[in-house]
This record gives structure tokens, C-alpha cells and sequence, in this order.
């Protein structure tokens, strides 16, 4: 019985303290994201306050943060930031990987621009909603992203994102919505397990495969140059062929000429 009571005490000091590094981990989080931002209408500056809290209630306390839910109000740890429609600026903030605990990212309608970090999935392997739509990022659509497994909406629409949509997102079989409308992309458009509209492709350029047109057929074009260069090669076989034949008429011709006009100068 007292070995039981001593396994309970020492199991009840472990989840404490693994519980108070999980708050703590997500204070700095959202430390980071305040600071890597650019708050032009002060929401965050205003309700992201990080100086003025009575320790013993902090936990609950980040939880009434704008934009900010958690799994329980009594524990702090972060379930989702809710950030759409604030006037943030600048890159893809800082600090996310250490919401350990967070299912739930929406920075939509911003004004944030760069690159999508490329261990995106890497900094938040939980996530189950990500919507990046409506701001200015660019570069390509990272790889890592396949390797959100519990993911179920992505929308990337209305960005500047280049490149192609990676293949391997036909690995991301619970994803029921999926939207990258209004990009640059090109390219082939990955199988994916659930029909999505035409919609949630349209306006990019070169972007091609179902739900859109079919895509060119590569075997096709690439015929194009073999044919051309074997025409080229044929006609220059042909020329040189030409040219040598032409050689030796002319030279047998200058003998047979020759042959017969020696006598005639001799005579005279």
C-alpha cells in the first residue's frame, strides 16, 4: 500500500512538472509570435499582455488573449491562434513550434509576405487546419506539408506562391478542403483522395490536370525535336552525299576533257 501511495505521489510530481514546462513553452510561443510581428492596429499589443498578471492564475490568463483558445481554460496549453483579419505585417512569425500542443493555425487576410517556413509541419506536426489564404506569400509550396497527417483544410489561395503543388500532397488523405486559388502555379495537379472544385484552382497560370483541362502530353512534345533533329541530320547526310558525288563528276569530266584536247594542242 505504501509502495502504491509513493508510484501515485511521484506520478502526480511528474505530470506537474511536465504540465508547468508545457504552459511555459507556450507563453514563450506566443512571446515570439508578438514580437516577430507587425501589429499596425495594435490588437495584439493591447490584449497580449505579458507584464501585468498574477502568476498563480497565469495559465488561464493567456487563455482570454485575443485570437488565442486552449484545450482548457485551467491548463494554458494553446489549441488554436485565431489571427485572420488583424492587419498583421511581415514574415511567417516566430516562435510557433513551441505551441506544442496546437492543432489550429489561421493567419488569413494579413498583409504577411515571404516564404511559407519549409519545416512547416516540422514546427507543428498537429495541425488539422491551416489557412494561409489571403495574404502575400511567395516562393513555393513546401514539400513538408505532406507530412501533416491529421490535416483537414489547407487554403492557400489568393498569395503569390510559384511552382508547383507537390505531388506528394496526394498523401494527405483526410484533407477535405483545399484551396491555392490565385497563385502563380503551374504544372500537374496531385490525385488526391476527395474531389475538389475547379474553383479551388483557378487563376494560375499553367496549372493543368483534373478538375482543370488535361495536361499536355510530355511523350508528345518531346517527338517534336527528335523528328526536326533527325531531318536535320538526314538533309546534312544528303548534303555531304551531294557534294562528294559532285566532286568526282567534275573530276572525271576534267580528265575526259583533258584526255581529248592534248592531242589538238600537240598537233598545233
Amino acid at each position: 500500500m505504501a509502495d502504491d501511495t509513493k508510484f501515485l505521489h511521484l506520478f502526480l510530481l511528474l505530470s506537474s512538472s511536465s504540465f508547468c514546462f508545457s504552459s511555459e513553452l507556450d507563453i514563450q510561443c506566443l512571446r515570439s509570435v508578438k514580437q516577430s510581428v507587425i501589429d499596425s492596429n495594435g490588437v495584439l499589443n493591447s490584449s497580449w499582455d505579458f507584464d501585468n498578471y498574477d502568476r498563480s492564475s497565469y495559465d488561464w490568463y493567456i487563455c482570454r488573449f485575443i485570437g488565442v483558445d486552449c484545450w482548457h481554460p485551467d491548463e494554458g496549453r494553446v489549441l488554436s491562434l485565431r489571427l485572420g483579419n488583424l492587419g498583421l505585417e511581415g514574415l511567417f512569425p516566430e516562435g510557433l513550434k513551441d505551441c506544442t500542443s496546437m492543432s489550429s493555425l489561421d493567419l488569413s487576410n494579413n498583409n504577411f509576405s515571404g516564404p511559407i517556413p519549409y519545416d512547416i509541419a516540422q514546427q507543428m506536426p498537429y495541425l488539422t487546419y491551416l489557412d494561409l489564404s489571403k495574404n502575400s506569400f511567395s516562393g513555393e509550396i513546401p514539400q513538408s506539408i505532406a507530412n501533416l497527417a491529421y490535416l483537414n483544410l489547407l487554403k492557400l489561395q489568393h498569395n503569390e506562391l510559384s511552382g508547383q503543388i507537390p505531388e506528394r500532397f496526394s498523401m494527405l488523405t483526410r484533407l477535405t478542403t483545399f484551396s491555392v486559388a490565385d497563385n502563380f502555379l503551374s504544372g500537374p495537379i496531385p490525385t488526391f483522395a476527395h474531389d475538389f472544385s475547379p474553383l479551388y484552382f483557378a487563376g494560375n497560370r499553367d496549372l493543368c490536370g483534373a478538375p482543370l483541362d488535361e495536361c499536355p502530353r510530355s511523350r508528345r512534345w518531346r517527338l517534336i525535336p527528335i523528328r526536326l533533329r533527325r531531318i536535320n541530320d538526314e538533309s546534312s547526310i544528303g548534303a555531304a552525299v551531294g557534294f562528294v558525288l559532285g566532286f568526282v563528276v567534275a573530276f572525271y569530266f576534267h580528265l575526259f576533257c583533258c584526255e581529248r584536247l592534248l592531242p589538238c594542242v600537240f598537233r598545233a
